[in-house]
């Protein structure tokens, strides 16, 4: 996966979910204004990474809460899962699947973000 994208609603929000959930940072990305578009930065996303990523404005109407996946789900590997996971709780996010062990792979959750969409978090076995 070279290049991921976020759909919001409140490009502001969403930056602040998400720089406190995996510590991202974002920069405007000039030609994107008129959809919010930013450029995600963090260890492992940027430029010279091997995978970019932003973050834009939504083009259509947001999907109801609670509703079934609403496109591509991504999974970021975190230090600690249920650290994440109560943050994301916290700070307008909302259960999307409850912590979860996994034999052979590690301890996993998914996260609504507030903005309609579904994100996933895993720590490694072995990792924790």
């Amino acid at each position: 996966m070279p290049h991921f994208e976020i759909h919001v609603a409140d490009v502001e929000a969403a930056k602040s979910f998400y720089a406190g959930l995996f510590g991202w940072s974002f920069s405007a990305m000039p030609g994107g204004e008129d959809v919010g578009y930013h450029l995600i930065e963090a260890s492992d996303i940027g430029g010279d990474k091997g995978l970019t990523a932003g973050l834009m404005r939504r083009t259509d109407a947001m999907p109801a809460p609670g509703s079934p996946i609403r496109g591509g789900t991504m999974t970021f590997e975190v230090d600690d899962c249920d650290d994440r996971y109560d943050w994301a709780l916290k700070n307008g996010g909302a259960e999307a699947l409850p912590l979860q062990d996994y034999e052979g792979i590690g301890r996993c959750a998914y996260v609504e973000d507030g903005q309609g969409n579904v994100v996933g978090m895993i720590t490694p076995e072995g990792d924790a």
